[in-house]
């Protein structure tokens, strides 16, 4: 196996997207996104998407590739990031994920248990209950569905539990197939073509926060809120419930000012980053450097990796 995927990860706003556009320039090679937010062609200020001119200097892949009306799950991601990989090995076989969505850069690297197809009728009754009554029927509904599973959240995952999106795909598995959850898990062994060298960024947690707060301002500049207003008729869709949209949603609604909810961006950015840390803290074999190291010893620590396997 000589394939080598360099995999770089870290908190929002560390500086992932300049370190990887450097070391696709030096490997000549592309770039994979896995960053969920930034599939969508209709998010575009509020997911810090990477600039014209970045987009220009490296071939970038998964970005703003999909509309917020598609559903677009972390198990069809999977099946097209490794489609696209196993055609961009075969001219070079260094290549490069970027990300900071834990759960799909994990797609990649190891990939999920197989689940049947639900029907999609239970997905609606699963959305509709949910609208009336919130994250607490989800959470109910695992408990009751499958016990072992949500308390196996509760202990190691606790984010998870009040994450919409993803409490929603255990519940209908759940109810689609009759079965628990955690009954699918483990049944699979996924391969892969490539070695992973893994590249995590780090800060201390008063720059990273700096970081994320003039992030902020810099989108609200851009004219986030024109973004989000001309969203604001489907503010309901699974892909807006997420960070920079919810807060100014609710400033639409009259429930808060708009200073408060630039506040309330940064405030629940720093919250996501802390998340983030936390779940890539968990990746093994992870060479972690500031995020202020200079490229080459980066590219120095890839090559060794390269050499000695």
């Amino acid at each position: 196996m000589n394939n080598y995927l360099i995999t770089i990860i870290g908190p929002t706003a560390i500086g992932k997207t300049a370190l990887s556009i450097k070391l696709s320039q030096h490997f000549n090679c592309e770039i994979i996104s896995c960053d969920s937010r930034q599939f969508f062609k209709e998010m575009k200020i509020g997911t810090a998407v990477p600039n014209e001119e970045e987009l220009a200097t490296a071939k970038h892949h998964f970005i703003q590739n999909k509309s917020i009306f598609e559903h677009y799950t972390v198990g069809d991601f999977e099946v097209e990031a490794l489609q696209k990989l196993d055609e961009l090995f075969k001219t070079n076989n260094v290549q490069i994920i970027v990300g900071g969505s834990g759960l799909y850069v994990d797609a990649v690297l190891k990939g999920f248990d197989e689940f049947p197809d639900i029907d999609a009728s239970v997905r609606d009754e699963i959305n509709s209950k949910y609208d009336e009554l919130g994250i607490e029927y989800l959470q109910s509904a695992l408990k009751d569905l499958d016990l072992e599973y949500y308390q196996k959240l509760e202990t190691e995952n606790p984010q998870t539990l009040v994450n919409p999106q993803r409490m929603k795909r255990f519940v209908e598995v759940c109810l689609g197939t009759q079965k628990p959850y955690s009954s699918f898990i483990g049944k699979r062994k996924n391969e892969r073509n490539f070695v992973p060298i893994i590249i995590g960024l780090q800060a201390d947690r008063e720059i990273m926060y700096d970081r994320i707060n003039q992030r902020v301002d810099i989108m609200m500049k851009e004219e986030l809120l024109e973004e989000v207003k001309a969203l604001y008729p489907y503010k309901n869709l699974n892909a807006l419930q997420t960070v920079g949209y919810r807060e100014i949603f609710d400033y639409l609604d009259e429930k808060t000012t708009l200073d408060f909810a630039v506040e309330q961006i940064k405030m629940n950015t720093r919250r996501f980053a802390k998340r983030q840390i936390t779940w890539f803290k968990r990746t093994e074999n992870t060479n972690w450097f500031d995020y202020k190291t200079d490229t080459n010893d980066i590219i120095h620590l890839i090559n060794s990796k390269i050499h000695n396997s």
